[in-house]
């Protein structure tokens, strides 16, 4: 797996541990929960997909984000 290779919808470069914005509301598949949009969310971890990070959230744990509606913050 390589870094370079997961950005966000600006194109710039995740690392683990990074933080993240939402830059859209995103309904949570299989609960009622919404993450808003500008939700901050710290400590994402990398996956072996370049256009997914794994995080936590208050309202969701274990959750996976498609990049693509990600900023880094």
């Amino acid at each position: 797996m390589s870094d370079e290779n997961v950005r966000d919808s600006n194109g710039n470069v995740l690392k683990d541990g990074d933080s993240v914005t939402v830059i859209k509301d995103l309904k949570v598949k299989g609960t009622s929960e919404t993450i808003k949009r500008g939700t901050t969310v710290k400590s994402i971890r990398l996956t072996g997909n370049p256009a997914e990070v794994e995080c936590n959230t208050k309202q969701v744990k274990g959750l996976v984000l498609k990049t693509e509606f990600l900023k880094k913050v």
